[in-house]
């Protein structure tokens, strides 16, 4: 039986969160309390949406076919290795598919030990880029792509990218939505505006 996975939201494809086109992944509740979290409403550990690991990965499957452009995964939240171990088996068949997985995480890559964190292992053995660290509201970060404060780290586990991706001048740095509750939710941007 594949794990399951407590979800905030899934976005099938988005351009504001990682190199390229992207599937995106974020998962409900976090143990870390950064003040200025541009993503407060998924930091409590409550039952959101339930899914199989297998369930996401048929969601994933279906927008590759939707969008054949699709250049990887971005699992964020909320701290995506509370939920490891099922978050492992969608990096895995991502990699099958030759998607890129990159991961947001508020802990440092050398807390992310498997007795911390079941999965973690797994997860990391699939992960091409890792952002570490908490974020730091009196450390704003200005240059570099997706981090919120200059302490966070980039990690290349894999040959996939490299550091040019940092600083690479981007066409899309947000996206806008309405979901089907009348609101307009934005990614790439902590902001959340009622119609």
């Amino acid at each position: 039986m594949m794990p399951l996975l407590n979800i905030a939201n899934i976005v099938e494809a988005t351009e504001a969160e990682g190199p390229g086109l992207r599937f995106v992944v974020w998962v409900q509740g976090c143990l870390k309390r950064c003040q200025g979290c541009c993503n407060p409403e998924l930091l409590k550990i409550k039952p959101t949406h339930i899914f199989s690991s297998k369930e996401i990965i048929e969601q994933l499957c279906a927008a590759k076919k939707k969008y054949p452009s699709l250049e990887g995964i971005t699992f964020l939240g909320g701290e995506p290795f509370l939920q490891a171990k099922g978050l492992a088996d969608i990096a895995k068949y991502a990699h099958e598919i030759d998607l890129s997985v990159m991961v947001f995480t508020g802990y440092l890559l050398e807390d992310l030990t498997e007795s911390q964190f079941f999965g973690s292992q797994n997860l990391l053995k699939y992960t091409d880029l890792l952002i570490d660290g908490e974020f730091d509201y009196t450390q704003q970060e200005t240059i570099r792509n997706w981090v919120g404060s200059k302490n966070q780290n980039f990690h290349y586990l894999t040959p996939r990218y490299s550091e040019e991706i940092e600083v690479r001048r981007l066409t899309v740095t947000n996206e806008w939505r309405i979901s089907s509750d009348g609101y307009i939710v934005s990614n790439g941007l902590p902001s959340k505006i009622a119609n």
